[in-house]
């Protein structure tokens, strides 16, 4: 079900600013304005710790961790 917003008190220069993006991308301010709604509030695919900790770089050897003496 769709709903209706209503934005009020907008600065000129960001209702221009919406409406050149709009033109940019082929699209009506209003549609614009959806799409940068959307992708403001879409929450980024959760990863797991184990795959965090999987995706670093394996960069050298303990050794770089030792402490050094002296």
């Amino acid at each position: 079900m769709a709903t209706n917003l209503v934005v009020r008190n907008i600065d000129p220069s960001v209702a221009q600013a919406l409406k050149e993006a709009a033109a940019r991308h082929g699209r009506s301010a209003e549609a614009e304005h959806r799409e940068i709604l959307r992708a403001a509030l879409a929450r980024p695919a959760r990863r797991t710790f184990k795959d965090v900790l999987a995706s670093m770089p394996d960069v050298d050897t303990d050794e770089d961790f030792n402490l050094r003496q002296g």
